[in-house]
């Protein structure tokens, strides 16, 4: 009888990649942990063998989530572990939504009951954008404006505007989980933009996201993340991956330009 009620359910598939980042790991997971409504959470946590304190954290945590702490190939790796571990679990809800959340990331509170919302009234959406806030280390928010500029480009959505740059936030992307079996795991070779290639394979067969303008996450930048430190090399792969998708010359040189211009601006900032 329990599994019957259970088929009928909706569930969130939630994984999250580690690795290190302990003083930060445990807000990620209550923020998962703690969306309320009519949905079931299947939390999974792909720890890449971390040396301080994470593992310990999640045996804490061990009775709500399942996870792993070992060697991987990195981040990308990670997630795809995630979908593999998912995959054993889809035939047991009637509805899934998926998405990941980095270990220093998290989400708002209610996020997953407007994200079930807005799935339900847009049957025939494959993904969903919301909006998520930059904040530091300390959880303070950073850099409003370019938040604010990535929110103005997701209102002036274009197909084309993806192969110039990448309006998405990460944290803020869910996909129904059929989507994700007909898009397959996340590309492996790519160590910084992973997600933008999954948003350009995505819009390539099942067309643009619903843009919701509700904040969804918290996008952290700090010393150790890739944001805060690799931004040059982050860019740099960003275009070729551009290039995989589109041939148009004058799209490329758009992107090459935007890249110009928002490395000159995070700079001064840094």
């Amino acid at each position: 009888m329990q599994a019957m009620q259970q088929k009928n359910k909706t569930a969130f598939f939630i994984v999250t990649p580690s690795f290190n980042q302990a003083q930060f790991i445990r807000q990620t997971i209550d923020s998962v942990l703690r969306q309320s409504g009519d949905f079931v959470i299947e939390y999974f946590v792909a720890d890449g063998g971390s040396s301080d304190t994470t593992k310990e954290i999640l045996k804490s945590f061990a009775s709500k989530l399942s996870f792993v702490s070992e060697k991987d190939a990195g981040q990308t790796d990670a997630i795809n572990k995630g979908i593999a571990h998912f995959t054993s679990l889809q035939a047991n809800y009637r509805e899934i939504y998926f998405a990941y959340i980095n270990s220093d990331d998290f989400y708002a509170p209610g996020a997953f009951s407007l994200v079930a919302k807005y799935f339900q009234s847009h049957p025939a959406a494959s993904w969903l954008a919301g909006d998520a806030k930059i904040i530091d280390a300390q959880g303070k928010e950073i850099q409003t404006v370019i938040r604010a500029y990535k929110q103005l480009l997701r209102k002036l959505f274009f197909l084309q505007l993806l192969y110039i740059l990448n309006p998405i936030p990460q944290p803020a992307v869910f996909f129904r989980w059929e989507a994700i079996r007909s898009l397959g795991s996340f590309d492996n070779s790519l160590q910084y933009t992973m997600d933008y290639e999954y948003w350009l394979r995505a819009q390539q067969k099942l067309g643009k996201p619903i843009f919701l303008a509700k904040t969804l996450a918290a996008f952290r930048i700090h010393r150790e993340s890739k944001g805060g430190s690799s931004f040059e090399g982050q860019f740099a792969e960003e275009l070729q991956v551009a290039k995989r998708y589109t041939t148009n010359s004058v799209l490329l040189a758009l992107h090459s330009l935007h890249n110009a211009v928002i490395l000159f601006i995070y700079r001064i900032i840094k």
